[in-house]
């Protein structure tokens, strides 16, 4: 699989269009005034506790009080307290070295917020959802930094090495590494993108982490909150952070300050792919020239058309998303069991598609076409947690049921993509009407004859296809009339980019005459 990034840079902000063998599988986009982003730290001040759903909401800075539940503090939630107050108190230095931290019991999970957060006070927070419809950021308190072989979460010593390693030799290696490496009060995840790689690579990239972590207590320093410790990296890096593998072969950029940043951050990161970051300097738009502007425009709004004639409807409500998937014209051929399970398939992988690219989250429930094999259905589920897998999202599918419905689940980290593929029509400017074709005759006869009186002997009328059909139908027909009547020389001249009610006049040096 062939992998590319597309980044458009523009005064709103920068997009960035990720591509699988030419197609487009993700969409993000980061404004320039973004904030609230997840992974971002925050200094937070606890406003109120809600014994009843066993929460709190944190000022963090948004205009609506941030969410923190119980569950989301942390088995070291008083550890963390403890550290934040004390580095807002003290220089950085008294925790240069943090393996003297005293760490403190873990909070029970069976607990109640008001027994850890009972004095409300101020705490490191981290955004774990950014801000959905009239809903604020949504909190957690178990801090982790991420890199690309590993990451950090303080305040324990726990090793976890990723599932996704089969290899129980690998797994033990990566371990043994990660023990002699790292600090004391320090967790480490080894992430998947850490397999085959050697303990410099794995130092390196703990190092550059514990970095950050020295920024994090700095920051702190005579803080008052609500404020912004620390931001998560942007967009680019994080996903070619996350994502950089063999597979990536182009990283086309259309501005010359990013252009530079990424590559830099390539040569630090994985120096033997710094040659595949280009920079684009045509004067075409970015998206239009590498196909994208086109496949946003297929891919975005109800109806999602596949190449074998079937298509999706796509509905949101505020609890869910339904889509369902139509045979259209589609025949595969007389058996109609195989041709369900062949459209099915191509409306799975689809289907996949389309919730990384809009970023669907939440509850959705597809109701596929009828199949009655069980063979079937067991074969369209494999096939759907297959297309699934190179979701980063946490998802889950569930098999068919007795409907014919299938329910997913998808984690919800940020609002969905919405794209208004929809145009106001230029004929009706939205209205749905449009002139009648007598009124419209006469309007261009009265600009006609208007120009006659203007001493134009010579005028070309260029209009839609269909009105010149309707002007020059006829032995006698309208364009006859008009030269007869106003003695000078009339040509009706079809353009197809017009719309059905535009026309323009044109001198005989094909010069456009305003109006």
């Amino acid at each position: 699989m062939n992998k590319e990034l597309i980044i458009n840079t523009g005064p709103q902000g920068v997009e960035i269009a990720l591509l699988e063998d030419k197609k487009l599988v993700e969409l993000h986009n980061e404004r320039v005034d973004a904030s609230f982003a997840v992974g971002d730290l925050y200094l937070g001040k606890v406003k109120k506790l809600i014994p009843g759903l066993n929460a709190a909401f944190v000022d963090v800075g948004f205009e609506k009080d941030a969410f923190l539940h119980y569950t989301d503090l942390s088995p070291y939630a008083r550890s963390l307290l403890k550290f934040t107050q004390q580095s807002m108190q003290e220089t950085s230095a008294g925790f240069q070295d943090f393996g003297k931290f005293e760490v403190e019991p873990e909070i029970i999970k069976t607990g109640k917020i008001n027994e850890v957060l009972g004095h409300r006070p101020n705490i490191l927070v981290q955004i774990l959802k950014e801000p959905i419809a009239a809903k604020g950021p949504r909190l957690s308190c178990e801090i982790s930094l991420p890199g690309r072989f590993v990451v950090l979460t303080p305040f324990n010593d726990i090793i976890a090495v990723s599932r996704k390693i089969h290899s129980s030799e690998e797994r033990r290696r990566l371990q043994k590494i990660v023990e002699s490496i790292k600090q004391k009060n320090f967790g480490v995840i080894v992430r998947t993108a850490a397999e085959g790689k050697n303990t410099a690579e794995l130092h390196e990239d703990l190092r550059n982490l514990m970095d950050s972590w020295q920024s994090i207590q700095a920051n702190l320093k005579g803080a008052k909150a609500p404020a912004k410790i620390l931001s998560e990296q942007t967009k680019t890096t994080s996903i070619l952070r996350d994502l950089l593998n063999e597979d990536f072969n182009k990283i086309i950029i259309n501005d010359k300050s990013l252009f530079n940043d990424t590559r830099s951050y390539i040569q630090k990161i994985a120096p033997e792919k710094a040659d595949i970051v280009s920079y684009h300097h045509t004067n075409s738009p970015i998206f239009d020239q590498f196909g994208i502007t086109k496949q946003v425009k297929a891919a975005f709004g109800k109806t999602v058309n596949l190449p074998s004639g079937a298509y999706l409807i796509i509905e949101h409500t505020e609890a869910l998303h339904v889509i369902d998937v139509n045979s259209g014209y589609k025949s595969v051929g007389n058996n109609q069991e195989e041709n369900a399970l062949q459209t099915n398939l191509e409306a799975a992988e689809e289907i996949a598609r389309q919730l990384r690219l809009r970023d669907i989250g939440g509850i959705i429930v597809v109701d596929f076409i009828d199949m009655k094999l069980m063979e079937n259905k067991k074969r369209l589920m494999d096939s759907m947690e297959s297309f699934m897998r190179t979701d980063r999202a946490k998802h889950a599918v569930l098999p068919i049921s007795k409907f014919g419905l299938m329910q997913l689940t998808r984690q919800r980290m940020k609002p969905e993509m919405s794209i208004n593929t929809l145009e106001i029509c230029p004929s009706c400017q939205g209205t749905g009407k449009i002139s009648s074709t007598l009124i419209l005759e006469d309007e261009i006869e009265k600009n006609l004859s208007y120009l006659a009186m203007q001493k134009h002997r010579d005028l070309t009328i260029s209009v839609h296809p269909i009105l010149e059909a309707f002007l020059t139908k006829g032995l006698i027909s309208k364009r006859r009339k008009w030269s007869w009547k106003y003695k000078l020389k009339v040509t009706i001249r079809p353009n197809n980019n017009y719309h059905l009610t535009e026309f323009h006049f044109f001198d005989g040096n094909e010069e456009e005459i305003k109006l």
